[in-house]
């Protein structure tokens, strides 16, 4: 356990609501949310920018001395300036997993991220939150559905961004793919740690998502 602070670890892949239901748990619960894969694409995004390929561990790591990441009311910056609507473009989802499995990066990322855990009640969501970065945590999550759920939510929001030239099933195997990156990476892969309570969101609305974790929460 974490003292006297209320520290919520949220795990769960690519499309399957966590930080929808992450920041409204912040909201009712007035604690600090903290979006873990929001920083691991604030760095894609600038390797992007700098012509780097998502491959290039040696490059990713000399761009990442120069970088600051950080959180300010909810809203991330990069290098001073806010990315919030960046960091969600598809161009992002297809090279974060590249960016997010090299070891060096997770180590600096994960001291960062405690760091953060800290000094407020905070509830942080990512990949390997439970299991690596907050294994303490008073409560754990993971909030899973399945991947055809998981691809048409994520196509539907491109689409609503304006990314009209996707297909549902080009998003299927982009997610597919990204799983796999995910799940089998050397470092800190996702997986469900055994204290962990499993929300499926599949056939849920978010507000019934967040009523179970409430109440799995007030009774404990």
């Amino acid at each position: 356990m974490s003292g006297d602070k209320l520290i919520i670890a949220v795990d769960g892949p690519a499309g399957a609501g966590k930080s929808t239901i992450a920041k409204k748990i912040a909201k009712i619960l007035e604690i600090e949310y903290i979006d873990t894969g929001a920083m691991y694409r604030a760095l894609t995004l600038k390797v992007i920018k700098n012509g780097i390929d998502s491959k290039d561990s040696e490059s990713i790591l000399k761009l990442m001395e120069s970088t600051s990441i950080c959180f300010k009311d909810n809203k991330i910056y990069l290098d001073g300036t806010r990315v919030d609507k960046e960091i969600r473009e598809n161009i992002i989802n297809n090279n974060v997993s590249n960016v997010a499995k090299i070891r060096e990066v997770r180590e600096e990322m994960v001291s960062m991220q405690r760091e953060l855990s800290k000094s407020n009640n905070i509830i942080m969501d990512g990949r390997d939150i439970g299991t690596v970065v907050l294994p303490n945590a008073n409560f754990k999550f993971f909030i899973t559905a399945s991947v055809e759920e998981r691809a048409k939510r994520r196509h539907k929001e491109l689409i609503e961004k304006g990314e009209k030239n996707i297909s549902y099933k080009q998003v299927l195997a982009e997610i597919q793919k990204r799983d796999k990156i995910d799940s089998t990476r050397e470092v800190a892969p996702l997986r469900k740690s055994f204290d962990s309570y499993e929300i499926d969101t599949t056939n849920k609305t978010v507000e019934e998502c967040v009523d179970e974790i409430i109440t799995i929460m007030g009774g404990r």
